[in-house]
């Protein structure tokens, strides 16, 4: 079965290379461009294997959500802990 995923993101570094992160977003699947920083992917791969993929090619300092509405799952890198530290205690309630 296929994992819908949505990918969204902030780059943070001036002058990034935004065509790095959409290549590593396009592969993941087929694939639609939702808004500015939103993607839509119908992917094989798990929502932490998507984040990992992607994240390979960002920067220290941008910002990464995927999130697997199939199976209400998620994962992300380097977004703020108060807003990290909220997404873990209600994700499952």
């Amino acid at each position: 079965m296929a994992n819908n995923l949505f990918v969204t993101y902030d780059l943070n570094t001036p002058g990034k290379d935004y065509d790095s992160v959409f290549n590593a977003i396009k592969a993941l699947g087929s694939w639609a461009k939702v808004q500015k920083s939103v993607w839509y992917v119908d992917s094989q791969y798990t929502c932490e294997q998507a984040a990992e993929r992607i994240w390979a090619v960002m920067d220290a300092n941008d910002c990464l959500i995927v999130i697997d509405a199939s199976s209400n799952n998620a994962s992300w890198y380097n977004v703020p802990q108060e807003a990290s530290q909220h997404m873990k205690e209600y994700w499952f309630k």
